[in-house]
């Protein structure tokens, strides 16, 4: 991975942790999921004009030539016949929709993207036409922007030359909000040609605007390999066509990412996510039982380990525990309220869990359901001490709940830190991290630190102070 791609994985991690990052969409996006592109498309609009589409650059001329040689109709039910298709989420869908991005822009006819977020239960505010931009979906988590129509309205869909040049009299409204976003957003272009006009002619505003003082977009483009060209000739002009096509969207400050193959995009994809995520902290944690510790070390213990996950910039995930959550959710909220950190909602989330139910779920189902939920985001796991009353005999055990919890958190692909010295169920699922480190824990060179979690002879500053070390380690990989 060269640096300029790490670059961006940094920043756009950042800009997605401050609800600055949005989303615009091509047809490349779509592709994967048995969607054509513009060529295949209007290949029969061709061949009914008696032209070669494989021949022709602008298509939004071909489809007007259609147009007016046999109206609109035919290319009506050929956006229908090819993007009312069963179709399955790719995996760049599904990376983005688990994203916590609100705003997704896309010149695509299908519906993938909202697709893609109601699987993973996000509400949608679709905005097909330009009265929908008027109206707003109460508790909405993100909206989409079909800026060329959608497939539902084919009659209306952005695709002749005519489409095009009315653009601005029907739609301005799209136009407008585009430019408030492109102003106020850091932009991944992805699927992307930059070959169409009205998102040029925005741009192209904006940079009039703004002069130098644009804000920093991203899109993916693959390199040009002289695999996809019969002779040397045609590669040379490709990659010297392609060099000035980079330099040209520096205007705009969009910055391309130059990859050799469509996969490596997934691979960063998941590398953002992957990131993301490691800002989201679970912290599991039950006692009844204080052990050697006492009750005030417990609650200071786990009060502090909060406020550093806090100072930490990490978001904090957790249930009530018995015995400690409350010193958890203490702690982070003095650290919160002490800095003034804005957006304490999204920094600490803590989710009692349901102690009765008269509902048709067994309680035991809803809490396997309400612990996958919260645990899903996340991307590291602290457990710390995990006991409780047997139900029946009164008897100090282990907590079961803390090692489902556990299993839940490492099969989501979370990074486990259970801190076996402070006992009972962490101290169990500490040793079993140990014994298959690396299965666990991507860096082996994290056993040292792990080693010093399950000294019993630490105080607690030291393994406080190990933790974040952990956690810090992680980040920077």
């Amino acid at each position: 991975m060269d640096a300029k791609v790490r670059s961006f994985i940094r920043t756009f991690v950042k800009e997605i942790r401050e609800s600055n990052a949005a989303i615009f969409a091509g047809a490349g996006l779509s592709r994967p999921a048995g969607y054509v592109d513009w060529k295949e498309l209007l290949r029969e609009v061709a061949e009914d004009l008696g032209l070669d589409v494989d021949k022709e650059t602008d298509l939004i001329s071909l489809a007007q030539y259609h147009v007016n040689e046999h109206g609109r109709g035919k290319i009506n039910q050929i956006l229908l016949d090819q993007f009312t298709k069963d179709s399955v989420v790719t995996d760049n869908h599904r990376i983005l929709a688990q994203l916590p991005i609100d705003t997704y822009w896309t010149t695509n006819y299908d519906n993938m993207i909202e697709k893609a977020l109601e699987t993973f239960g996000k509400k949608v505010d679709v905005k097909r036409t330009p009265v929908s931009l008027a109206t707003t979906l109460q508790g909405r988590d993100a909206t989409v922007y079909k800026m060329h129509g959608d497939i539902a309205l084919p009659e209306e869909a952005v695709l002749a030359r005519d489409d095009y040049e009315r653009y601005n009299d029907k739609r301005k409204q799209y136009t407008l909000t585009l430019q408030g976003d492109l102003m106020q957003k850091t932009f991944l272009f992805i699927g992307f040609s930059f070959d169409d006009p009205n998102l040029h002619y925005i741009l192209s505003r904006i940079r009039v605007l703004l002069g130098e003082n644009q804000r920093n977009h991203y899109c993916f483009m693959k390199q040009v390999e002289r695999t996809d060209y019969e002779t040397e000739e045609d590669y040379h002009y490709a990659t010297i066509k392609q060099e000035l096509r980079v330099k040209d969207l520096k205007r705009f400050s969009i910055n391309v990412l130059l990859v050799e193959k469509y996969s490596d995009i997934t691979d960063i994809l998941r590398t953002v996510a992957a990131k993301v995520k490691q800002h989201n902290v679970f912290v599991s944690g039950s006692a009844t039982d204080f052990g050697s510790w006492g009750e005030q070390r417990v609650f200071e213990f786990a009060t502090n380990l909060s406020k550093m996950l806090i100072q930490l910039e990490e978001n904090i995930v957790t249930g009530f525990g018995l015995g400690i959550g409350s010193c958890v959710i203490s702690g982070a909220l003095e650290e919160i309220y002490r800095n003034k950190i804005h957006r304490s909602e999204q920094r600490l989330q803590a989710r009692p869990f349901p102690q009765q139910t008269h509902g048709s779920i067994p309680l035991a189902e809803l809490w396997e359901q309400y612990r996958r939920e919260m645990i899903s985001q996340v991307g590291l796991a602290i457990f710390m001490f995990g006991n409780k009353p047997d139900k029946d005999t009164g008897e100090i055990i282990e907590a079961d709940g803390m090692v489902k919890e556990f299993d839940i958190a490492v099969g989501f692909g979370a990074v486990p830190i259970p801190i076996g010295a402070t006992g009972f169920a962490a101290e169990t699922l500490w040793k079993r991290v140990m014994s298959d480190f690396e299965h666990y824990v991507p860096d082996p060179s994290l056993r040292t630190l792990y080693e010093v979690l399950g000294d019993k002879s630490c105080d607690e500053l030291k393994l406080i102070d190990t933790v974040e070390s952990i956690i810090r380690r992680l980040k920077e990989r």
